[in-house]
């Protein structure tokens, strides 16, 4: 099977809503919403560096758009397209059909068509941009938070990290709890319909894919802030929740993989229902810096980062 047959038989279809022209041209051609802003991003899967050389094909389809569509769900976006590149070290039809299942699976669900990309022959490599609008002056920045904040945080942080930390073998898994924490690795759900109903109502915004101490961190950055984050008030699973607590600590510090939000908003605001749970787990402050306390409000020392691909 050549390239062009690969793409016409598992990436072509026709063009969706709002798409003059998709695949099969040498740019795609998109039709704007009058008074909207374009949101792009990009995210680049490497084999070995961000998934498993073993992870099911349909999983890593869903994992791709995922974590790009979380980009969108951070800044308030409304999916419009994407785009894939993919390097492939053979043409595996089984492999193929079912990482574009799982591909399509949440473009259909999302309501993001793919609408372009390329195609080459090297080791397993997928790039995916991802094009989003939100109304002008509406989407949500990283820039925003202000003293007073109240820090929150959207479904459960850490149980991506636990999974690899199973992968490691530096813990033992078994069953339903192992399973759970697999697929919220190998799986993540992006909180598209939370990011377009915070807009208005948080003043900042990230999605946490790094390690919640470095997402938030560049709120604060951007915003010119501090915070107070209480470490024993970060949403868990159970399953994490029954590991040792300096794992656990670990795991929704500095973990990442979560595509979870983190976002600031007034005390009091509103919050929106989306059938998310949303916990507060903090406050901005005045003071540069993070600083993390327990539930007694005593300073935890933790000596934990964020993931950083050029750090050791």
């Amino acid at each position: 099977m050549g390239e062009f047959e690969l793409i016409r038989r598992f990436f072509l279809r026709p063009p969706a809503a709002g798409v003059e022209l998709g695949v099969g041209d040498d740019c795609a051609v998109l039709a704007p919403t009058p008074g909207a802003r374009w949101l792009v991003s990009s995210d680049m899967l490497v084999e070995g560096r961000h998934f498993l050389s073993t992870v099911d094909p349909g999983r890593l389809g869903h994992k791709a758009l995922a974590v790009n569509l979380s980009d969108l769900a951070a800044c308030g976006a409304t999916p419009r397209g994407f785009t894939l590149a993919m390097a492939l070290p053979r043409v595996d039809e089984a492999w193929l059909a079912g990482f574009s299942a799982g591909l399509w699976a949440l473009a259909d669900a999302s309501g993001c068509p793919l609408i372009g990309g390329d195609t080459t022959q090297g080791p397993l490599n997928l790039c995916i941009t991802v094009f989003g609008e939100a109304p002008a002056g509406q989407a949500l920045l990283r820039r925003g938070a202000r003293p007073g904040d109240e820090v929150w945080v959207s479904g459960r942080l850490g149980d991506a990290r636990l999974a690899l930390e199973a992968f490691r073998g530096t813990v033992a898994l078994e069953g339903r709890g192992f399973e759970a924490v697999r697929v919220a690795m190998e799986c993540p759900t992006p909180r598209l319909a939370l990011g377009q109903a915070l807009r208005g109502i948080a003043t900042a915004a990230i999605d946490v894919s790094d390690g919640l101490l470095g997402d938030l961190g560049h709120i604060l950055a951007a915003s010119g802030v501090g915070a107070r984050v209480d470490v024993d008030a970060l949403p868990r699973s159970a399953v994490l929740a029954a590991q040792p607590v300096e794992l656990q600590r670990t795991c929704v510090l500095a973990g990442g993989d979560d595509y979870e939000l983190v976002f600031t908003a007034p005390p009091g605001a509103r919050l929106p229902d989306v059938g998310v749970a949303l916990t507060r787990v903090g406050v901005i402050e005045v003071e540069p810096g993070l600083r993390v306390v327990d539930a007694r409000g005593e300073r935890v020392d933790h000596g934990l980062r964020s993931f950083d691909h050029f750090k050791p």
